[in-house]
């Protein structure tokens, strides 16, 4: 998907209060081999490789635009390779990712797999949305249902891989995962209006949509816009965003 890292950092200030959350459940170690999941622009693993002393610290994206941002991060320790987190392999002290893999299918596949290129003793940390039931994302599947955007999306529905709270602490359990913490946190966000969610949404979940409309793009977000007013009528707008934090340490073998 082509990613448009300016409109995405338009709420660099609330996307990234998730990240020290999750940056809380590191435990760190100085010397580790670590490698970040959908870094984006880098800002945020550059603040990963700072919090890790004497770590070697890789950042992969599966966007170019986005790489060509996050290069300007790089430093002795801190590296950045375009490549799509389905083909990364391990092992490392810690795998990171924060607000990435719900746009990877089969999580059921994919968590077993995330904590496998973790050494054991080492440690799994990820932190992903978990807001598709939110009326701010009902609402696009609603529209996009319609004409004349069904007709041109030609059958294409967008997914949701992200599972309930409870299912990735049984994955991570059942994959050899210990000293869990998974949880779910409302992130309470108070924006201007209701353009400014559907500037918010602009940035990730119509990115698909936008994708695939091509000369019908801005007629799509016309009608969002629309239908977010009908719904957000009142300013400023109270705009909770739920998210799943989850960290684990791989078992050492035999145990």
């Amino acid at each position: 998907m082509a990613w448009d890292p300016e409109l995405y950092h338009k709420f660099q200030a609330e996307r990234f209060l998730p990240f020290e959350d999750l940056l809380g459940l590191i435990k760190v170690r100085p010397g580790m081999s670590v490698i970040d999941l959908g870094c984006g622009t880098g800002e945020l693993t550059r603040r990963v490789a700072d919090h890790l002393p004497e770590s070697r610290v890789l950042g992969i994206d599966s966007s170019p635009q986005m790489l060509e941002k996050a290069t300007a991060q790089a430093r002795a320790g801190l590296t950045f390779e375009l490549r799509p987190i389905q083909e990364v392999s391990g092992p490392y002290d810690l795998v990171f990712s924060h607000a990435a893999i719900q746009w990877v299918d089969d999580h059921e596949r994919l968590i077993p797999r995330l904590l496998s290129l973790v050494k054991p003793g080492g440690q799994l940390a990820v932190q992903l949305p978990s807001n598709h039931k939110h009326v701010t994302q009902t609402l696009l599947e609603e529209i996009a249902a319609g004409e004349p955007f069904a007709a041109a999306l030609n059958g294409w529905r967008k997914s949701f891989p992200v599972l309930e709270v409870e299912r990735y602490a049984e994955l991570l359990y059942a994959a050899g995962g210990r000293e869990l913490t998974v949880f779910a946190k409302i992130y309470p966000h108070v924006l201007a209006d209701a353009d400014a969610i559907a500037d918010w949404t602009s940035g990730t979940a119509l990115v698909p949509y936008f994708e695939r409309l091509s000369a019908l793009k801005d007629e799509f977000l016309k009608r969002y816009r629309q239908r977010l007013k009908e719904v957000y009528p009142n300013t400023p707008v109270f705009f909770g965003f739920k998210r799943i934090l989850f960290a684990a340490t791989r078992a050492a073998a035999g145990l």
